[in-house]
C-alpha cells in the first residue's frame, strides 16, 4: 500500500494499489492506513501551528506485508531547525499504531517542499489564502 500526499485535495493522501496483492487483509490495511494518518497528524513542526501531514511534508507511506512502514518525508527547508527531531517524532508516532511492526523515515528533498503542498486545513490555520 502506498499513500502519497497530493496538494489541494482536502484530504491530502491518495492510495495507490500495489502491483501485487497485499498479504494484509483489505479492511486491516484500510484501518492501518487511517491510523497511520491519524498518528502523523499528531506531529507538529514546532515553528508552525499545523501538523506535518496537513503541511504536505509527508510524500509517501508504504506498508509492507510484514507491517513495516516506510515514510518518505521532507522538511520546509534544508536548514529547518527541527531537522533532527521531526523524523524521530514521526517514527515514534507511526510505530505506536497498533499493528505496525516498525517505522522508518527517509528524508527526501525532491521535489522540494513549497506552500502549494499544504491542505486547505493548513492554509486556514496559517491564514494563507
Amino acid at each position: 500500500m502506498t499513500a502519497e500526499s497530493k496538494p489541494d485535495t482536502g484530504d491530502t493522501a491518495a492510495v495507490e494499489t500495489a502491483p501485487k496483492p497485499s498479504a494484509i487483509a483489505a479492511d486491516e490495511l484500510a484501518r492501518l492506513s487511517d491510523d497511520i494518518v491519524g498518528a502523523l497528524k499528531t506531529v507538529y513542526d514546532p515553528e508552525i501551528p499545523a501538523d506535518i501531514y496537513e503541511l504536505g511534508l509527508i510524500y509517501k507511506v508504504d506498508i509492507d506485508d510484514d507491517r513495516s512502514v516506510n515514510i518518505d518525508m521532507t522538511l520546509t527547508t534544508p536548514n529547518c531547525p527541527s531537522a533532527a527531531e521531526l523524523p524521530t517524532q514521526v517514527e515514534n508516532a507511526v510505530a505506536s499504531v497498533p499493528g505496525v511492526r516498525e517505522a522508518k523515515v527517509n528524508i527526501v528533498w525532491d521535489p522540494p517542499w513549497d506552500p502549494s503542498r499544504m491542505s486547505d486545513e493548513a492554509r486556514t490555520v496559517l491564514n494563507m489564502w
